[in-house]
């Protein structure tokens, strides 16, 4: 019993210190006007390595270096400091930390979310902590969201499909005449399989809370479950809204270069 009684207590403590985590927030400014981001407790790692890259000032001059009207800007790679007019950027060393996925963090308006490499040299989905993008999407309506799972999930399930059912084709049809209940049991086995492949899968399942922001607030829900988010604009809305509305060349770089300075907010 006090064994019980000490368990309960450090379980009931471990709460309290979770509950209690205190929130960090940074700004973003630039010379369009800053943004205060909120960042998430839900995945620390991509919260403690951008606070640390944060202090040593690893984003000080760099520029927001692709914006896309309706999509995202992203920004603050090392190559972008001082680069010239109309170069390419965007290429700098990459700093990869292993992805962080929450339901409650998602690609609505004004999400901080990280980049990546591609799946071909990146089987994982790591993150590139050293730069960072921001949502500003779009609205979406409901049927839009269902369209959007159904082009992900339906081919997943065709290929579980494929993988599982194809092998036991003849075997199924053998057992359906001459033993239905081993037939029932293999069909059972297969689906099971299925299932638990599914729920591995990179599915998108968009929960009650997401279909209400991305039909209201609006954002990029495409993007979700391929990349992490990590935090989100609580103030300065209108600065992402006027980046995203810069000139942009051919790279969708800026014209005119939109330069980045990030700080921690001391509470």
């Amino acid at each position: 019993m006090p064994r019980l009684f000490l368990l309960l207590v450090c379980c009931f403590s471990l709460f309290l210190s979770q509950a209690q985590e205190p929130v960090s927030y940074v700004h973003i400014s630039t010379n369009l006007g800053t943004m205060k981001v909120k960042l998430y407790n839900e995945t620390p790692e991509h919260r403690d390595n951008f606070l640390k890259l944060v202090g040593q000032k690893h984003f000080d001059g760099t520029l927001f270096y692709r914006v896309v009207k309706g999509f995202v800007i992203q920004g603050g790679s090392s190559d972008s400091r001082n680069a010239a007019p109309g170069r390419a950027i965007g290429y700098g060393k990459a700093i990869n930390i292993d992805a962080e996925y929450h339901e409650n963090c998602f690609h609505k308006r004004g999400a901080l979310c990280a980049p990546r490499q591609p799946e071909e040299v990146n089987h994982f989905k790591m993150s590139d902590i050293s730069q960072f993008y921001i949502v500003q999407g779009r609205k979406y309506s409901t049927e839009e969201l269902d369209l959007i799972e159904k082009a992900t999930n339906n081919p997943i399930k065709i290929e579980l499909k494929k993988q599982y059912y194809l092998p036991h084709k003849e075997e199924l049809a053998r057992l359906k005449k001459e033993d239905p209940k081993g037939f029932n049991k293999l069909l059972r086995e297969i689906k099971d399989k299925i299932n638990f492949q599914y729920s591995l899968s990179d599915k998108i399942e968009f929960t009650e809370t997401q279909r209400q922001k991305y039909t209201t607030v609006g954002g990029t829900p495409e993007l979700d479950g391929d990349y992490t988010v990590f935090g989100e604009v609580v103030e300065g809305m209108s600065v992402l809204n006027k980046i995203a509305s810069s000139p942009v060349d051919k790279n969708n770089r800026p014209t005119s270069n939109v330069t980045i300075k990030v700080s921690i907010v001391t509470q």
